[in-house]
């Protein structure tokens, strides 16, 4: 969830920092930090919000010098504050530390060290690492061993920046679980969270693995393991623009983002699906035999990239006819899941880095089982984990409710299901072939889909002051009720729920009343009428029903709705790709009648990367 920046070199560091740190709000955070070396000294500047109340508190302050570190918090151990703010500096301020991770035994730690007289300021778990590491300066004779010494006895997650007053114009960074990448500039140096933080600088980045260590200079970089042995590590150019990663003439990057989608779902599907061709993955080496040796398979995520795996379980089981199990990647994790070798484990992740869900992969890889990983960040964690990965090729998504990177990973999972049936020889050649044309179509639909956003502006008009919104569906559309029903929770603040149609009569029908607002996709061909009947049923009791649905299913919805949007047609199985783009619309027109930050929502954070 927090964001770190640093850099070494000729310019400035503290305009760099800011402007790096402005590039990771999207992850989340409740406070804002930098601190500058300069001739032996490390100064510091913290404040508690925005990162606006830091640039004007630097306004007056300014810290100059060369290097830094930076850091945006959302806070886990201790309130947010300024002095809990990050960075951290040891007791006598020779070492300064930006930290995003959890550490699991701080306590055991700060004991320690308040047992050798050291006084801690703050209540974070993170205050530990530099006194830890100053602990140790003196016994090991230097700054290296001493970061190495004290990262073994750090338990949990964590991606670290750090400076000492000994080493001038150094910038050691170190990561465990959490993302830190290297970015490599002429005579200058960065580090950093996430890539657009660094973009504006340079397109040249080291991402560092696991247990990792990294020593910069302005014209040097050495990187070791935690036994200090020497790692060659490769430079990545990264191929996107920093452009991207700015709103390109939209109001917000939610809007921009939804707009984005059928760039995205081409990008995702080029390649890969040809009518008359088989599917094509070529990331994917998985032979008839091996599909046919796997007991069980899992498809293991967290909140959107669940609702994906939602889908892809129908999807798979649709066509290649697979018993699938899809589990939410918190609960899998501690429910002592059956998984060997003869166990696939699919995991979904926008970021690459949730912390759930990468440690259901490792989980699973260590136990014998196979891993595919569907994910939209190239070089991340789980990407590098996994022994498969499928990208989701949708650029930098900025807002933190998940709009492009959903659809993509719905086409991901269609395709995998479609590759599945290919391997088994299961679905008929002309049924696939079908199934390929509807998806490669679903890019301008999409942007038919998109044309609506006036009559959902329309409609939000009259609704945004509710404070209950049910969702209902069936099948598929359970799928798309559930997504939509997050997105309004995600962006408007509203308490929404979503039911399984039939769930209705055990339970949710008590709660509508005159004017209740209940949301229905309307569009799976055999479940039309039963849906219908589930509607006429909360109509009958005051609600105000909103349906979707396809044109050849409106005589028989039309008596059940108050208000329609209208879908393009198009295959069943991929109704989700349409149906939930008036519900992120809607979401998103909302909030902002609500009056809501629509791209960073209050408690919410883009990249999840502790429990």
């Amino acid at each position: 969830m927090c964001g770190i920046v640093g850099y070494l070199g000729q310019q400035q560091a503290e305009t760099i920092l800011l402007e790096g740190l402005s590039k990771l709000e999207y992850r989340g955070y409740d406070s804002a930090g930098i601190c500058i070396q300069k001739n032996g000294e490390l100064s510091m500047s913290k404040a508690k919000g925005r990162l606006k109340n830091l640039a004007q508190e630097l306004e007056h302050h300014h810290l100059e010098g060369h290097a830094g570190i930076g850091h945006t918090r959302w806070a886990t151990h201790g309130a947010p504050s300024d002095i809990n703010s990050h960075p951290h500096a040891s007791m006598s301020g020779n070492i300064a530390v930006v930290h995003n991770g959890i550490i699991e035994n701080h306590n055991e730690l700060r004991s320690k060290l308040q047992a050798e007289g050291i006084e801690f300021r703050s209540a974070t778990d993170t205050e530990v690492i530099p006194n830890l590491i100053e602990f140790y300066l003196s016994k090991e004779g230097g700054l290296l061993k001493a970061v190495a010494r004290t990262v073994k006895e750090l338990k949990g997650s964590y991606a670290l920046g750090i400076l000492s007053k000994g080493e001038p114009g150094q910038l050691i960074a170190v990561r465990k679980d959490s993302p830190l990448i290297v970015g490599v500039g002429d005579k200058e140096r960065f580090i950093a969270s996430d890539v657009p933080a660094i973009l504006k600088y340079t397109k040249q980045v080291v991402y560092l693995d696991n247990q990792e260590i990294a020593v910069l200079n302005a014209d040097a970089m050495n990187f070791y393991d935690y036994d200090l042995n020497p790692l060659a590590k490769d430079i990545h150019e990264i191929t996107w623009t920093a452009e991207l990663a700015e709103k390109g003439g939209y109001d917000h990057f939610t809007l921009k983002e939804i707009h984005e989608q059928p760039k995205a779902l081409r990008d995702t599907m080029t390649g890969r699906i040809q009518p008359g061709n088989p599917i094509r993955l070529d990331e994917l080496e998985l032979t008839e035999e091996q599909l046919k040796a796997y007991r069980r398979i899992y498809i293991v995520a967290c909140g959107t990239a669940y609702h994906a795996g939602l889908a892809g379980k129908k999807a798979i089981e649709n066509l290649a006819r697979i018993p699938v199990e899809v589990d939410v990647a918190s609960e899998f994790r501690y429910r002592n899941p059956i998984v060997d070798q003869a166990t696939l484990v699919i995991v979904i992740s926008q970021s690459g880095e949730t912390a759930d869900t990468l440690a259901v992969l490792r989980d699973a890889k260590a136990k014998g089982a196979r891993v595919i990983a569907v994910t939209n960040v190239v070089g991340s964690s789980i990407a590098r984990d996994a022994d498969d990965v499928i990208y989701t090729w949708a650029g930098p998504e900025i807002g933190v409710a998940s709009t492009k990177a959903y659809l993509t990973q719905l086409v991901a999972m269609y395709t995998l299901a479609m590759k599945f049936a290919e391997i088994l020889n299961i679905s008929q050649g002309s049924d696939l072939d079908e199934l390929k044309s509807a998806l490669l179509n679903l890019p301008e639909k999409v942007e038919e889909a998109l044309a609506m956003n006036e009559k959902v502006r329309a409609y939000a008009e009259t609704m945004f002051r509710v404070h209950d919104v049910y969702f209902l569906g069936r099948g598929l559309d359970n799928v798309t009720a559930t997504e939509g029903s997050l997105k309004l929770k995600e962006l408007t603040y509203i308490h929404s729920e979503s039911y399984p149609g039939g769930e209705l009569k055990h339970g949710p029908i008590a709660l509508i009343e005159d004017g209740t607002v209940v949301i229905s996709p309307v569009t799976q061909s055999d479940l039309v009428e039963k849906m219908v009947s589930n509607l006429h049923e909360v109509k009958t009791r005051g609600s105000r029903n909103l349906i979707l649905t396809m044109e050849k299913h409106l005589d028989i919805v039309r008596d059940a709705a108050d208000e329609v949007f209208i879908l393009p047609d198009t295959h069943d199985l991929i109704t989700p790709v349409l149906a939930i783009i008036p519900l992120q619309l809607l979401a998103y027109h909302v909030s902002l009648l609500k009056g809501f930050d629509v791209d960073k929502p209050r408690n919410l954070a883009k990249s999840v990367t502790v429990e």
